[in-house]
C-alpha cells in the first residue's frame, strides 16, 4: 500500500513555499516602493475576482437569451421586421457626420435596410467641408433628414451635435405630421457612427424596452476590417466588453452605453436634459470626450436601467494605423478620467444595491487602477534591471507572474470568442495572447490622457476613416432628395 506522505509531502512543501514567498515577497525593496506594490496587489486580486463574478453572470445572460421564444416574425415566416415588438416604437437613427465621404453613403444605405415598422434617420452634416453634404443630397430615401450645422455652432462636439437632433426630433418629428404627439417612452433613439454598419434586425432590441425600467441598450461591436493584427485586436477588445463586462452588468441594469449602436428610450434622454452655456437644453453634456459613458451613467443614477444585447450587432472600421489608434485611445481614456466626476454620484446612488454600485465605482477607477499597476511594472523592470530586487526563478513565480499578468485578459478573450473543441480553445488561447500584448502596447495611453486632462486639453484631431468599396445596400424607392433643415 501506498505511503499517503508521497503524494501529500509535495504538496505541503509546494504550499509552504508558496506562504514563505508572499510573506518575504517584498523583502529588500526600498520602503517606499512596498505601499505601491501591495496595492497594486490588491487592485489586480479585487480585478480578477471581478471578472470571475462578471464571466459566471454573463453566462447566466446568454443561457437566458438562448431560452427566449423564437421571434413571431421568424416563425411565421415573414420577411419583415426582425421583431414582432418593434412595431410597437418609433426607431429615430441619429448619425453624426463631420468629413464623413468616404463612409457615410454606406452607413445610411444600410440604415435604409434596418427592418423596423416606424423610422426616421437623422444624419447631422456637422460643418462638413468634404463631399459629405453632396454624398447625403444624392441618397434617396424618404426616411432621410439631413441637418446641417453651420458655422459659428458647428464643429463643437459629438455632444452638442446629438442634442441638435434630440431638439429636431422633439420640435419636428414629434412636433408635426405622421408622428405627431408620439408618446416619448415609445420613441426609442439610435446612434449610429458613420462608420456604423447597423444589423438590419435591429428592432430585436424592442424586447429590452418591453421593460419600462429600461433605458439604454447598446448593441455588440465589432470590427469589419479585422484583417490586421491590430484591427483583429480592437475586435478582440469589443468582443470582451461587451460580451463578459456589459453582459455580466446586465442582470443589474447597470450595462452602460457605448456610442456607436447605443439604443435610449426618449423619455429617459428627456429626463436627464442639461442646459449647456449658452441656454440650449439637451441629454448629452458639452466638452465630455466620452459623452456616451457619461449619459449611461446619468440615465442609471436617474433611476433607469441598462442592458446589453447579446444578439444585435453594429459593425465599425478598426483602425491599421497605431498613431491613429493611440489618438482614438488617448481621448477615451482622457473621457475616463473626465468621468471621476460622477464617482460621488455613482456611490450614492439609491436605485441600485451595494454589490453593482461597488462594481461600477470599480468601473469608474479603471483608469487609475491601469496608471497604478502600470506604475509597479515599471518599477519591477528598473528593480530588477539595477539588481535593487532578485527574486529566485522558480516555477512558483513564474506561474505566479504569469497569473497576475496575463490570466484576466486570457479568461476574457476566451469567454467572449469561445469556440468549440480542442482546436477552438487553441486559436482562443492564441488570440488572446495576441490580446495582451497589443494591450501592454497601447497601455501608455492611460498616462498621456492624465496628462492632457491634468494641462486642460480639450482640442482632438478626428480620426481619419479608411476608404471602403461602395455600399451594396439599396437606397429606399424615391426620386426626390432628402429634405434639409438648416440648424443655427
Amino acid at each position: 500500500m501506498p505511503d499517503p506522505g508521497e503524494y501529500w509531502d509535495p504538496i505541503a512543501q509546494w504550499l509552504a513555499d508558496a506562504v514563505f514567498f508572499i510573506v518575504h515577497i517584498y523583502d529588500g525593496l526600498p520602503e517606499w516602493a512596498v505601499p505601491i506594490f501591495i496595492v497594486a496587489a490588491v487592485m489586480v486580486i479585487s480585478s480578477t475576482v471581478s471578472l470571475v463574478v462578471l464571466a459566471a453572470r454573463a453566462q447566466r445572460q446568454l443561457r437566458e437569451a438562448h431560452r427566449e421564444p423564437a421571434d413571431e416574425a421568424e416563425r411565421d415566416g415573414r420577411a419583415g421586421a426582425g421583431s414582432s415588438r418593434e412595431a410597437e416604437y418609433l426607431w429615430v437613427f441619429m448619425v453624426p457626420a463631420l468629413n464623413e465621404e468616404t463612409v457615410i453613403a454606406d452607413s445610411v444605405g444600410r440604415l435604409a435596410q434596418v427592418r423596423v415598422t416606424h423610422k426616421r434617420i437623422l444624419v447631422i452634416d456637422d460643418g462638413s467641408d468634404d463631399r459629405t453634404g453632396e454624398i447625403l443630397a444624392g441618397i434617396a430615401a424618404p426616411e432621410l433628414t439631413v441637418l446641417t450645422r453651420t458655422a459659428p455652432n458647428a464643429r463643437q462636439g459629438k455632444s452638442e451635435a446629438l442634442n441638435d437632433a434630440w431638439r429636431h426630433l422633439h420640435r419636428v418629428v414629434l412636433g408635426s405630421g405622421e408622428y405627431r404627439g408620439w408618446d416619448p417612452q415609445r420613441v426609442i433613439v439610435a446612434i449610429v457612427d458613420a462608420d456604423g454598419r447597423l444589423d438590419p434586425l435591429a428592432g430585436r432590441a424592442a424586447r429590452f424596452f418591453d421593460d419600462e425600467r429600461v433605458g439604454g441598450v447598446q448593441s455588440q461591436v465589432r470590427i469589419y476590417n479585422r484583417d490586421g493584427f491590430l484591427t483583429l485586436s480592437q475586435d478582440l477588445e469589443f468582443g470582451v466588453f461587451g460580451t463578459v463586462y456589459q453582459l455580466g452588468r446586465t442582470g443589474w441594469g447597470i450595462a452602460n452605453m457605448g456610442g456607436n449602436g447605443q439604443f435610449n428610450r426618449l423619455a429617459a434622454l428627456d429626463e436627464v436634459a442639461v442646459e449647456d452655456a449658452e441656454g440650449r437644453t439637451g441629454p448629452w453634456r458639452a466638452g465630455r470626450l466620452t459623452e456616451d459613458q457619461d449619459i449611461g451613467l446619468r440615465l442609471i443614477h436617474a433611476g433607469w436601467r441598462g442592458a446589453q444585447s447579446p444578439d444585435v450587432v453594429i459593425e465599425q472600421q478598426g483602425l491599421h494605423s497605431l498613431r491613429a489608434l493611440y489618438r482614438q485611445r488617448t481621448r477615451w481614456a482622457q473621457g475616463a478620467w473626465q468621468s471621476f466626476s460622477l464617482i460621488g454620484a455613482t456611490l450614492r446612488n439609491p436605485h441600485v444595491g451595494l454589490v453593482p454600485r461597488w462594481d461600477q465605482f470599480w468601473y469608474l477607477l479603471l483608469p487609475a487602477i491601469q496608471a497604478w499597476v502600470g506604475l509597479s511594472v515599471v518599477l519591477s523592470v528598473v528593480f530588477l534591471a539595477t539588481g535593487i530586487a532578485r527574486p529566485p526563478l522558480t516555477v512558483f513565480i513564474v506561474v505566479l507572474a504569469y497569473v497576475f499578468s496575463a490570466a484576466p485578459g486570457v479568461l476574457g478573450v476566451l469567454l467572449a470568442r469561445s469556440r468549440p473543441g480542442l482546436w477552438g480553445f487553441l486559436v482562443g488561447l492564441l488570440l488572446a495572447h495576441l490580446y495582451l500584448f497589443y494591450s501592454w502596447v497601447i497601455y501608455p495611453v492611460v498616462y498621456r490622457a492624465l496628462i492632457r486632462q491634468l494641462v486642460g486639453a480639450k482640442t482632438w484631431a478626428k480620426t481619419q476613416r479608411e476608404a471602403i468599396e461602395a455600399p451594396s445596400a439599396p437606397s429606399a424607392p424615391s426620386s426626390e432628395a432628402p429634405p434639409s433643415s438648416g440648424i443655427a
